[in-house]
């Protein structure tokens, strides 16, 4: 059964299920995985920007790479998930409005963001497809970790 994350949400699923956790149009914005492999727990985030502090308002804490990744780890932990025990797999990040300007390029921007909250929790990235100038669709199956990527430009390639 496949789970549709949506832009700014996150889904969570425990145990050795079949489903599949999905999220579609990953241009600038990161998809971050999150897998326990002892609890078989996984999580899935659709992040569209890098911070929340530079918010006008914070209406949905998910939309940030530091709030929404810290509102899955303790979701997935929750769960029975470890922090000691998870593992990352991001992708997204695309350029996807040309600007050779860093602050316009607000993929790469998610990126950084993403890996530097990552560390923070000492949450090793053991997977990534990032970059570049297409949009990503990202599936987590849930029994086993595997993340795939698919874009309209190449096959599916697996993190």
């Amino acid at each position: 059964m496949m789970i549709t994350v949506a832009i700014a949400d996150l889904a969570c699923v425990r145990g050795g299920t079949d489903e599949v956790l999905v999220t579609y149009a990953l241009g600038s914005c990161v998809g971050v995985c999150l897998y326990d492999e002892i609890e078989r727990t996984a999580g899935l985030i659709h992040i569209m920007l890098p911070w929340s502090r530079d918010a006008a308002y914070d209406d949905n804490r998910r939309r940030y790479a530091d709030t929404g990744i810290t509102e899955l780890i303790g979701k997935m932990i929750s769960l029975g998930a470890s922090k000691s025990r998870l593992v990352a797999k991001i992708a997204g990040g695309a350029q996807m409005f040309g600007s050779a300007s860093w602050m316009f390029n607000i993929g790469e921007r998610n990126v950084e963001a993403a890996e530097h909250v990552l560390g923070a929790y000492d949450i090793p990235v053991i997977g990534r497809d990032v970059g570049g100038s297409c949009a990503r669709t990202l599936y987590l199956h849930t029994d086993t970790g595997l993340a795939e990527v698919k874009t309209a430009m190449r096959q599916i390639r697996t993190l």
